[in-house]
């Protein structure tokens, strides 16, 4: 005799598939959060470039307070420096709204991988299921076994006891 198939082998088989899929979605999440990230380095990169030119702006226009210019040129120089500011302003906005950007990237991922280690675990519980429901069949099995053996041997007994004299 022999075991019988598996009867939940096709809810493992779909549990695995979305293992699989699971696993995909979090593979395309780390991808996402690593763009989020490069996005968020280039926009640092961007703001550190504007503050190094209004820190190089301002040097520029205490030089030309230390030389004496006229009050022309000055003013120029403020005015441009007030440009520069919100050139600043506007890139650290940029950046924050890109380290949100990343932030909810990291969420995406963790809720992926949440979903699939929920997944695994599904499929873990049903390997064990069928452990157990396999060593029940062969238990059953062989008690069948035993029990269609002692019937053999009882119907042997009685059948030599018959024959005997």
């Amino acid at each position: 005799m022999t075991i019988p198939e598996y009867p939940l082998e096709k809810v493992m088989d779909i549990k695995k598939k979305r293992v699989d899929e699971a696993e995909k979605v979090v593979a395309a999440k780390k991808r996402e959060l690593e763009a989020e990230r490069e996005k968020l380095r280039k926009c640092e990169e961007e703001r550190d470039k504007a503050v190094q030119h209004k820190i190089d702006k301002l040097n520029q226009l205490r030089d030309e307070l230390d030389r004496g210019t006229t009050t022309d040129k000055i003013q120029q120089m403020k005015n441009y420096l007030k440009v520069v500011e919100e050139r600043v302003l506007v890139e650290q906005k940029k950046v924050q709204e890109q380290e949100e950007q990343v932030n909810i990237a990291k969420r995406n991922l963790e809720i992926a991988q949440e979903e699939l280690k929920m997944r695994r675990q599904e499929v873990d519980k049903l390997q064990n299921h069928k452990k157990d429901w396999i060593k029940q069949m062969k238990r059953e099995l062989e008690l069948a076994e035993e029990r269609e053996m002692d019937e053999i041997g009882q119907v042997l007994y009685l059948r030599n006891m018959r024959d005997a004299p």
